[in-house]
């Protein structure tokens, strides 16, 4: 489903209207995941509309030998983090096998460093046989979001939502063969930045990533 809305007044105005958008998945109970930091303000209003847990999504790229700025790749993490590999970029770099396990590893505690600091220990949501709805504040090229689904896929969710504010119209049809439905409030055909859509785009930080997470724990318990 694709909107026309041309504007929104900050993340969780967007976040507000997203969810009115996905009432027909409410009673799936999904498991919402946010792509930090500018995605967590707008799935929190999601799962607080839903009662659904608040998750975060993390994914890191993994860089060529030199030239860290090439993707071969990217890890996304998870109960059992999912390792996706760019066929074409390890086609070109053709790295050693010991190279993509160590980038991996240094990728996954990184994550982890990350994990700690927004959720002192927490556990992930296991996501095996949920709907799980893939939240950000919008996309611009995809990438990491194609990486993020793919990662989700891996994890045997039952169905797959990808939710966003706003989107390119030909980057929006490129992710449906990865998602199950895919929903977004405007996708202009004249498209140019996600920050131009919303009248207020300042910066999510961390701590309050950590404030929104901490405050999904009132309608959904940490995982055992």
């Amino acid at each position: 489903m694709f909107g026309t809305k041309t504007e929104f007044k900050d993340r969780p105005d967007a976040g507000r209207q997203l969810s009115e958008a996905l009432e027909h998945i409410k009673e799936e109970s999904p498991v919402v995941l946010a792509l930090p930091r500018g995605g967590v303000p707008v799935a929190f209003e999601v799962a607080k509309a839903f009662s659904a847990p608040l998750d975060l999504l993390m994914v890191r790229k993994l860089g060529a030998p030199g030239h860290p700025e090439f993707g071969i790749g990217a890890v996304v993490d998870g109960k059992d983090p999912k390792l996706i590999l760019n066929d074409e970029a390890m086609r070109i770099v053709n790295p050693p096998r010991d190279y993509v396990e160590a980038e991996m590893e240094r990728q996954l505690a990184e994550i982890e460093r990350r994990r700690e600091a927004y959720f002192a220990g927490r556990q992930p949501t296991p996501l095996v046989g949920r709907t799980v709805i893939v939240v950000d504040d919008g996309i611009a090229t995809g990438g990491t979001v194609r990486v993020a689904l793919q990662a989700v896929r891996q994890a045997k969710a039952k169905r797959l939502v990808l939710a966003v504010p706003v989107a390119p119209r030909d980057t929006l049809d490129s992710m449906k063969p990865d998602a199950d439905e895919v929903v977004c409030l405007s996708a202009p055909l004249n498209f140019r930045a996600v920050g131009l859509h919303y009248a207020n785009f300042d910066q999510t930080s961390d701590a309050e990533v950590v404030q929104l997470l901490d405050a999904a724990r009132e309608w959904s318990p940490a995982p055992q």
